[in-house]
């Protein structure tokens, strides 16, 4: 008889100890839920705000196309007077060089 109300206490004690655990990990799987509901609410105000991105992108590029072209231009025209004045002022030393000596 003492038997069976061990056996019973330790089947209750196993019940009672899977019932907490279970409640346990539904409170927990519960508040993952809640948490990964704003997450999700979060993310799509995130693709909202992106949306227009490739269209302001494609904008960005073609004006950096249209200024690396123009300051491409500009190099060229800096070293044609970079050239200029060179030769300017070799012939100014030339001349120098020639009256002192």
């Amino acid at each position: 008889m003492i038997l069976t109300y061990l056996t019973l206490a330790a089947i209750a004690l196993v019940i009672l100890v899977l019932v907490v655990y279970l409640v346990g990990t539904a409170y927990y799987l519960r508040r993952a839920d809640q948490h990964l509901t704003q997450l999700v609410g979060g993310l799509r105000a995130i693709q909202g705000h992106a949306e227009p991105l490739p269209k302001h992108l494609t904008t960005i590029n073609g004006a950096l196309a249209a200024l690396l072209h123009d300051l491409e231009a500009t190099d060229r025209h800096l070293l044609g007077v970079n050239r200029v004045l060179g030769q300017e002022q070799e012939e100014q030393h030339d001349v120098l060089q020639e009256s002192a000596g």
